[in-house]
């Protein structure tokens, strides 16, 4: 259930039942910088836009400072209503013109509804702590995943194969693409509003705390090792069903050497000859369900 944020609770946030009409409006302004300029607004909101993804928001835990609606995206206010006609949840309804409204989504064709949401903070203990649902912790490590798409597509993929847990870490030739960045919550589904999400890590640092925390780490490799370094492990090859952390490289150049060579194992899928690698989303896809697949029958047998 969404909780009232400061800017909820604010003066500010009475806003009127009358269609804002200025594009100076300041929560426009606010709109147009979380969704239109894809950053996160002073008091560290960002924007979701789409019925779909405003009704995600709104069942997180995470606060929500104003849901805005256009003219024509009025009609879904039928489908968000049990969420935000509440008044233990107080969370301002603003609405606005169509014109007004296109002027600050980032979509070519706005359905008309979008919200400010403030992601939830998740610490390294966070990422530790294993549901009642899962065997152990399963977590995602993003290093120099350029592609905001390929970030949302890779954290929807993990939650729907049950990882516990996602990081995004610059990799030294790259940083990584923001999670809550409108193209990729859109890629996400909302999965970044749900899964603990640690942002911006220091990959030397999160590959020390998760060896002190026996966290196995696998780095996602597509070539063999030069010098054969650590293990290559193929996706069957590993006990998914221990603390993993799967880490997952620049589109192009994928992780470096140095990571490669730090991490416990490497991991590759094989393939067919004359195919050098997959998309790291849909590599990431395929190790993720043997994950699930592992871990679905470990559940069956202990139940």
């Amino acid at each position: 259930m969404a909780t009232p944020s400061k800017a909820a609770r604010s003066p500010r946030a009475n806003a009127s039942s009358a269609a804002i009409t200025s594009r100076d409006n300041r929560w426009l302004k606010e709109f147009r910088l979380a969704l239109r300029g894809g950053l996160p607004t002073e008091s560290g909101f960002v924007g979701v836009e789409g019925v779909r993804l405003v009704e995600e928001a709104l069942r997180s835990a995470c606060p929500i400072a104003a849901v805005l609606f256009s003219e024509t995206g009025e009609r879904h206010h039928e489908r968000l209503a049990p969420l935000i006609d509440r008044p233990e949840i107080a969370i301002p309804i603003l609405r606005t013109t169509d014109r007004l409204f296109e002027g600050v989504a980032d979509t070519e064709h706005p359905q008309g509804v979008a919200a400010l949401v403030k992601p939830r903070v998740a610490s390294f203990d966070d990422l530790l702590r294993t549901p009642d649902s899962a065997c152990s912790p399963l977590l995602v490590v993003l290093a120099g995943v350029q592609d905001p798409g390929n970030v949302g597509t890779i954290l929807r993929t993990a939650s729907a194969f049950g990882a516990t847990g996602a990081v995004t870490a610059a990799s030294g030739q790259s940083g990584t693409a923001s999670p809550f960045s409108p193209k990729a919550l859109r890629a996400s589904a909302g999965a970044a509003l749900h899964l603990p999400v640690l942002a911006g890590m220091s990959l030397p640092i999160l590959l020390t705390q998760l060896h002190v925390a026996n966290v196995r780490t696998l780095a996602s490799c597509v070539h063999e090792s030069a010098d054969g370094g650590t293990p290559l492990l193929a996706p069957w090859d590993v006990d998914w069903c221990e603390p993993v952390a799967l880490l997952v490289g620049n589109e192009g150049a994928g992780l470096p050497e140095e990571v490669e060579r730090s991490a416990d194992a490497r991991i590759r899928i094989p393939m067919s000859s004359g195919i050098e690698s997959l998309n790291a989303a849909a590599a990431a896809a395929v190790l993720f369900y043997e994950a699930a697949r592992q871990r679905t029958r470990q559940q069956k047998r202990n139940s």
